[in-house]
């Protein structure tokens, strides 16, 4: 069963299997072989070999697109009025993703950076079918950890903008391996950093997290509150945002923070969603193991924590849609101002329980999933809803997808039509 307490903002989501499908959710078929009856080690040797041969087969795709052309590079290395050229960093996994997709849709220039570690090849080979001009997008498969990788991509790309995705962004993964959480949120920004310094780009937008703030006493939460974050995942991103404003006093660094909530949805034209590696599964993202459920990959839910103090004894988040918190960078992006740090939060201002996403799940999937109620899980708080009241004052920014079960409803269509993520569709 998929565990769910409430985990925060984060990556992607699942593969989906066809209704009405009998088999064991263990079993499947390779070859005309019922692998059900291999010794699961066997079995899980065998999907990691194959995962990594079609990674090497894309990536060797990839880096012969048209996007990775000569012509291309010539124009990715120029700055051009009227084009703003957005480096973003994780933008094969699901929110780097659709924020990809949108700075193209406004005309804006776009290098997706990510090591694929936690993205999809899949999301970047869409946006290079639907983008396919000369200049518009680049890929680079590179890990931010890798400052020389890292600062020759600036020196070959003139760069006006960074939004920083790339972040590993499990609660529970991080309370089991803190220093992984540490380096790769905290130490990957300090090396973004230094790159854009010695560059000179001087705009950033960076994606962080409710979870910097912990489990306040009152609610909602404000920018103001007391940021004292009660996990890994949460403190990490805590001390990036601190790196972040302690660099932008020294110089006319444009900055602007954005603290998320829970995100769920995925683009309402069908053309982009959440899929995670089956491996992320046991972290449990609330609308993908709803969405696995409901397939019958696993065979129920489990909801962790029935008494905490809320109206019916589960969590409660708030749920930002995909594209509203799209809509909050690119507005972040355009409104970015010399030698200020602007800090926003992106939510609905308005908490909904687990049990009342999981109903809502059932009514978007038309499935009476089982659910089973357990302990709960470390790391996790009470309640945790916005005011957002600053950012849409300031920005203008609104949300507009606040329906559960409406933006349920989209992410599951995208879902029936992808039973393997990116890599196969419904009728494959």
């Amino acid at each position: 069963m998929g565990s769910l307490g409430a985990s925060m903002p984060g990556s992607p989501l699942p593969l989906p299997r066809r209704r009405g499908n009998t088999r064991s959710p263990r079993a499947f078929t390779f070859g005309g072989t019922d692998c059900s009856s291999i010794h699961p080690q066997f079995l899980s040797v065998l999907k990691v070999v194959m995962a990594v041969s079609l990674t090497a087969i894309c990536l060797v795709v990839l880096q012969q697109a048209p996007s990775d052309s000569r012509h291309n590079d010539a124009k990715f290395s120029k700055h051009e009025d009227g084009v703003i050229h957005v480096l973003v960093t994780g933008g094969a996994g699901y929110i780097g993703s659709h924020a990809a997709l949108r700075l193209l849709e406004e005309g804006h220039r776009v290098t997706i950076v990510d090591n694929l570690s936690r993205g999809n090849i899949g999301a970047i080979e869409k946006l290079q079918h639907l983008f396919p001009e000369p200049g518009r997008l680049q890929f680079i498969h590179a890990d931010l950890g890798d400052s020389k990788h890292v600062n020759e991509i600036f020196a070959k790309n003139a760069i006006d903008a960074v939004m920083h995705f790339a972040a590993v962004a499990y609660v529970s993964e991080s309370m089991a391996e803190p220093l992984r959480y540490y380096h790769n949120i905290t130490f990957n920004t300090l090396t973004l950093l230094e790159a854009m310094k010695v560059h000179k780009v001087k705009t950033l937008i960076y994606s962080s997290t409710c979870a910097t703030y912990g489990e306040p006493k009152e609610m909602p939460i404000t920018e103001d509150t007391p940021q004292v974050p009660i996990n890994p995942y949460g403190k990490a991103k805590k001390m990036a945002e601190d790196l972040i404003k302690d660099y932008a006093r020294t110089t006319d660094f444009s900055v602007m923070i954005l603290r998320y909530f829970n995100v769920i949805g995925s683009d309402p034209k069908g053309r982009l969603g959440e899929a995670p590696r089956p491996e992320l599964r046991k972290h449990a993202r609330i609308s993908g193991a709803c969405f696995d459920a409901a397939t019958g990959i696993i065979p129920g839910l489990e909801v962790r924590g029935t008494d905490y103090n809320t109206s019916d004894g589960t969590c409660i988040r708030d749920y930002v849609h995909v594209s509203d918190l799209v809509d909050a960078h690119v507005k972040a992006m355009l409104s970015a101002t010399p030698q200020q740090v602007g800090i926003y939060n992106v939510g609905t201002g308005r908490g909904s329980s687990v049990k009342e996403f999981v109903e809502a799940c059932k009514a978007a999937t038309g499935v009476n999933i089982n659910v089973r109620y357990l302990d709960r899980r470390p790391g996790d708080y009470a309640q945790v809803y916005s005011d957002p009241s600053k950012i849409q004052r300031e920005l203008k920014w609104d949300a507009k997808y606040t329906n559960l079960r409406e933006s349920l409803e989209i992410a599951w269509k995208w879902h029936t039509l992808h039973r393997n993520g990116y890599n196969s569709t419904a009728s494959a």
